[in-house]
């Protein structure tokens, strides 16, 4: 890469560090080609990147962001991996690392939190946003359901009560 290429990468970089929810931030050595392919396929498939960028590289973009405090986290062979919805990365990461002992997640940045491998694990564990809308969903239904089987019961008993009369007639 020429000095103009990695000025472009350092900008685009400190874009995603401003812009996005969530970052990990991962050890990948060990990992095969076909092992760092399907990473990268399960975080796209949940709208995320992976990158793999020099270090260096990575702490001059992180400079004055809100992430600037996982610049420590940047020591040997790590990669990235971002998106927008704070709890589909770390599933997929946590996921991820426990399919396959190369990936080893070392912490991440929320906003201007920074995380450890635990804070990533334990957003992990929480249902994701599509997960949330269907409960909510569901609990706004549920008393409207059953506020249909309560207008509709009296009518139903009537019903029964009419019918059982009738039978009543006919089998006298």
């Amino acid at each position: 890469m020429d000095r103009a290429q990695k000025k472009e990468l350092v900008s685009s970089l400190n874009e995603v560090f401003k812009s996005t929810k969530i970052v990990v931030v991962a050890h990948y050595a060990g990992l095969t080609v076909a092992q760092m392919t399907d990473l990268r396929r399960q975080v796209k498939a949940v709208g995320g990147q992976v990158k793999v960028v020099k270090n260096r590289l990575v702490k001059r973009a992180l400079e004055g962001t809100d992430a600037a405090g996982i610049a420590d986290l940047f020591q040997g062979p790590t990669l990235i991996a971002y998106a927008d919805d704070p709890v589909a990365v770390p599933k997929v990461a946590v996921g991820f690392a426990k399919e396959n002992e190369h990936l080893v997640i070392l912490g991440g940045a929320m906003g201007n939190v920074v995380l450890d491998e635990a804070g990533v694990k334990s957003l992990a564990s929480l249902p994701s946003l599509d997960e949330l809308r269907g409960k909510l969903v569901g609990l706004l239904q549920a008393p409207a359901g059953q506020l249909v089987r309560v207008l509709s019961a009296p009518g139903g008993q009537l019903a029964r009560v009419l019918s059982a009369y009738s039978r009543k007639d006919e089998a006298a």
